[in-house]
């Protein structure tokens, strides 16, 4: 292990008392005076059931989700565990509207689509997270996983305007509880974890929690084996009742194969099988190593004013071999063809990432307004190598689509197709302040001043290196008013900004991207039923934007503008205490609004971005009689039709819909057991996709679990 990390906020203090007072004479019983203290739910702690009611991600300060102008969703723990979530995406499949992009083959490059757009920058605890290539969080560390729809660029820098999310990882807590699981499925996944928390010592100040990770086996892709070990301790000292300090690790290792899928070419003659990989077992897997480091302190001033501060530093590299495809995206297969040319490369990917963080928070009366103000600072710095080395391109080292003979020798490297670098250095100064204008009418208004400086270095072309530099203000501004004490309107508008990584085939820079949007919505949260629903009408531009270079698929050229407008509703909370849900439902409508570009003609749908996606999980767990802890649940999902690219000559993947089981039932205090059957019907369908590739669905699989708490 080489790195350790950290957390936003302290732990939760739940105190509850009950008193009663007896008697034994004949004279009725009487109460004594009994206070109370409910459970208070914390920005960084657990959530009880499906229902959070506030968030630090959208504001970067405790607020309630019900007084903030945007729309936002919470995938507690509780999610995670009941559906047996093993990866973040599988979380973040009951968020509402967010779909599964580009994964670089089962390897790293996160994306997920919010509101029609990639969010390749995300975080953890409010640092980003997926800079580089980083393998795909794991789900063992996950309290809550926040996603703010629209752009977040005002308090995180760049990023993309259809939204973003937030993880916040497991805290320490000063009780000592040892959870040991275990999970096996179907497909060969065999995978075992330890969540350890407590307090180091009698009065508690320092705590500490670790989570552990070993996962291995096959799956339902032929010679797709891999192996995985994730280790995040976290370490908390509370110094005194104003100050304290969180040092939190994550270091994750990750071996597989580079699995882009199954091909999708131009005259190809129908569907491969969805089990089908056309590398070889010979190349061996991709390493991919991640750690991450953050330490953060946080001081209380005094009654109205807080000071935070923080420091990240992650790295990452990929390394190892792989056999892909040669054919070229565009040209696609000749008619009535079944072999293609294949390349056997090795890959060496580095990358670094050292962020800094400082605010204060202050909570005052100005001007007969209460005032939550928030003053910021950042810095940060990322560098990025590369360098891949391939064999013959061409119909080099072929292979039959439809009836493949696996195990050629592998061939020789001859050809250096990357060799770069890239630094990207940003300064931020940001302010917000969030406004109580009436007691029913809240505003939030702020702006982010950002300095970004970029050098690229090509070095198989001297001429192709560059340095750039921009400065970027991105503005936001929104209201929220109460109707009633459960239904508010809200509207907000606000500016994204992102540099472009790269050069075109002639080593020339790109301008950055630059994205506005606006939305309205209702927030109604049911009192008496703990259940919130938001809805929300949106439309987004976003400019400079990149697509795949026709002459050269290693390039990219800038194409134009894109735009996304739609609607997305969110339900999440509790009906009864035993009776909990989840989910949503997205229109998105997002195409090429101005093109450039050939291949991407105005009109072009964006890739992977359906019209129409539904997710709702739906759970009872049995509180009284011989049922007692017994939960049953159901996993509705519907995804419509998708394009594979952003092209007029791509392909069509088929809308699908996906039922998923799950039970699960306490033996003892101390043992539980957990059941999941997904995609009960069976359904083939295609999850994601990129270039030619796309992604097949897991089939139906059974996934069973056990959990000892000691």
């Amino acid at each position: 292990m080489r790195r350790l990390v950290v957390p936003l906020l302290a732990l939760p203090v739940l105190a509850c008392h009950n008193a009663f007072a007896s008697s034994d004479n004949d004279t009725p019983l009487a109460l004594e005076e009994m206070q109370i203290t409910a459970p208070s739910e914390r920005v960084d702690g657990p959530v009880a059931g499906y229902r959070a009611s506030r968030s630090a991600s959208a504001t970067r300060t405790d607020t309630p989700i019900h007084e903030i102008p945007q729309s936002i969703s919470v995938v507690p723990a509780q999610v995670v565990q009941d559906i047996g979530a093993v990866r973040l995406e599988d979380a973040l499949d009951y968020a509402g509207g967010v779909e599964r992009g580009n994964n670089f083959g089962g390897q790293g490059l996160t994306e997920f689509l919010i509101r029609g757009f990639n969010s390749q920058e995300f975080y953890r605890n409010g640092f980003a997270v997926n800079r580089g290539y980083p393998n795909m969080p794991d789900a063992s560390t996950i309290e809550r996983i926040e996603v703010l729809r629209g752009p977040a660029a005002m308090l995180y820098g760049r990023s993309d305007p259809g939204g973003t999310f937030n993880i916040v990882s497991k805290q320490p807590q000063a009780e000592r509880r040892t959870v040991l699981g275990s999970q096996v499925n179907s497909e060969g996944l065999r995978r075992g974890t330890l969540d350890t928390t407590g307090a180091l010592d009698e009065q508690a100040a320092f705590t500490y929690r670790l989570n552990l990770v070993a996962e291995g086996g096959d799956s339902f892709r032929d010679d797709v084996e891999s192996e995985r070990y994730n280790v995040a301790p976290v370490l908390r000292w509370q110094l005194n009742e104003d100050t304290a300090v969180t040092l939190e690790g994550d270091y994750l290792h990750n071996r597989h194969p580079l699995d882009r899928g199954v091909t999708r070419y131009a005259n190809q003659q129908g569907k491969l099988p969805r089990d089908r990989f056309l590398g070889e077992e010979a190349a061996g897997k991709l390493t991919n190593e991640n750690a991450s480091t953050q330490l953060r302190i946080e001081h209380l001033l005094n009654d109205s004013w807080t000071l935070r501060g923080g420091v990240q530093y992650l790295d990452g590299k990929i390394y190892g071999g792989a056999v892909e495809n040669n054919s070229n995206s565009y040209t696609g297969l000749a008619a009535g063809a079944s072999t293609i040319g294949r390349n056997y490369n090795e890959r060496w990917l580095n990358w670094n990432d050292v962020n800094a963080q400082a605010n204060a928070e202050g909570n005052f009366d100005l001007a007969g307004f209460a005032h939550t103000l928030l003053v910021g600072v950042e810095y940060d710095k990322f560098n990025y190598n590369s360098l891949i080395i391939r064999s013959a391109g061409g119909g080099a080292y072929p292979i039959d689509l439809y009836n493949p003979v696996h195990g050629q020798p592998l061939p020789a490297l001859t050809r250096t197709t990357t060799h770069d670098a890239e630094t990207l250095k940003s300064y931020a100064f940001y302010l917000q302040d969030q406004i109580a204008l009436t007691e029913r009418l809240k505003a939030q208004v702020g702006a982010r001043i950002e300095r970004f400086e970029q050098s690229y270095a090509d070095k198989l072309n001297a001429g192709g290196n560059w340095d750039q530099a921009h400065n970027a203000v991105t503005p936001r501004f929104g209201l929220i008013y109460d109707l009633t004490d459960e239904l508010a309107v809200f509207a907000n508008t606000s500016r994204s900004f992102k540099p472009n990584r790269g050069a075109d085939r002639f080593g020339n820079a790109f301008d950055p991207e630059k994205g506005i949007a606006h939305e309205v919505g209702i927030k109604y949260d049911m009192a008496d039923r703990d259940l919130s629903l938001t809805a929300a009408l949106f439309h987004i531009v976003k400019e400079n934007v990149l697509t795949s270079d026709p002459l050269d698929t290693t390039r990219s050229i800038a194409a134009g503008e894109v735009r996304s407008r739609g609607l997305d509703i969110n339900l999440a909370g509790n009906i009864t205490p035993q009776w909990r849900v989840i989910g949503g439902y997205a229109y998105v409508d997002a195409e090429v609004s101005e093109s450039t570009s050939t291949t991407m003609p105005v009109g072009s749908r964006l890739a992977n971005v359906p019209r129409h996606s539904f997710n709702l999980l739906d759970t009872y767990e049995f509180d009284s009689g011989a049922l007692a802890g017994l939960g049953l649940g159901v996993g509705l999902k519907y995804v419509s039709e998708r394009q594979g690219q952003t092209s007029n000559n791509t392909f069509d993947m088929d809308g699908y819909g996906l039922v998923d089981l799950l039970a699960y039932y306490p033996l003892t205090e101390s043992v539980r057991l957990n059941l999941n059957l997904n995609n009960v019907l069976d359904k083939h369908y295609e999850e994601r996709a990129w270039n030619v590739w796309s992604y097949p669905g897991e089939p139906r699989t059974l996934q069973a679990g056990i959990s000892v708490s000691l």
